[in-house]
């Protein structure tokens, strides 16, 4: 089986406090879920079941190493954790932009969704306002929760903000049909927001469009666990091949002669 992101999210690798998502704020996402096509799979519907905490959990330090679990190593353990809660973290307030119904992305205005110990989905309750400047606050916030949490330099974990900002811009681009506007705005957001957050880039192979990743998840420095097959850190002619044969739809013929392909990344 090739997962479509990067692990990271396994169960019971962390906890979350209990609570309920607000339904004045759900009615307002709901004005974007409504254009999205598969709204609920992009992270954007808190299933009734989910323990929900708000945004500023996640800039707790103390909370999230309480969180972690898994690798012995909390610098991987954390990276992981990062890798998937700020691919949900992000998906609101890029939602409403893609959309054009500004969705705010402070941590005041946000709650994140966890399924079987997994952020599964987060919800905006209030209308947003200058974008960069509120993701650039909130991402602040986390990745210092997340470095001290996890003895982690914080460079790195900007690169994954990077990351997930693209990944999930080219997600809601594909939901939409219109895969060159969503991720033409990465760009120009990542911009307003200023280093650190790396320049977000993508890569075109074999007609299908892939985010050239700033950061490794480290996923491989679990034993057992493959190196992703988008990870920088593969040589390039390397990369570009995997993304290749995903691209034309070869990994099937992987399977039916019992090879397991790499992980798919993100």
């Amino acid at each position: 089986m090739v997962p479509a992101v990067c692990p990271g999210t396994a169960d019971g690798w962390f906890r979350a406090a209990a609570g309920q998502t607000d339904p004045v704020a759900e009615r307002l996402q709901d004005a974007v879920t409504a254009q999205l096509p598969g709204a609920a799979a992009l992270g954007l519907v808190a299933p009734a079941s989910a323990v929900v905490v708000p945004g500023t959990a996640l800039a707790d330090p103390g909370w999230t190493a309480r969180q972690l679990r898994g690798p012995s190593d909390p610098r991987v353990a954390a990276t992981l954790w990062w890798y998937s809660v700020s691919s949900v973290l992000v998906t609101p307030s890029l939602a409403g932009l893609v959309v054009g119904s500004p969705l705010s992305a402070r941590l005041d205005d946000l709650s994140v969704a966890f399924s079987a110990g997994r952020p599964v989905a987060a919800v905006s309750s209030a209308r947003g306002g200058d974008l960069a400047t509120d993701l650039r606050a909130s991402l602040a916030a986390v990745v210092a929760a997340v470095a001290e949490a996890g003895s982690a330099r914080e460079r790195p974990l900007w690169a994954i903000a990077t990351d997930s900002l693209a990944n999930r811009l080219l997600a809601l681009g594909q939901a939409l049909g219109d895969v060159g506007r969503a991720t033409g705005l990465a760009a120009p957001l990542a911009a307003g927001v200023g280093p650190p957050l790396p320049p977000p880039r993508y890569e075109d192979v074999a007609g299908r469009r892939f985010v050239r990743r700033a950061s490794c998840c480290l996923l491989d420095r679990v034993p057992g666990m493959p190196t992703c097959l988008s990870c920088p850190n593969r040589a390039p002619e390397e990369r570009r091949q995997l993304l290749e044969r995903l691209a034309r739809g070869r990994w099937s013929d992987e399977i039916r002669n019992g090879r397991t392909p790499p992980s798919a990344g993100r």
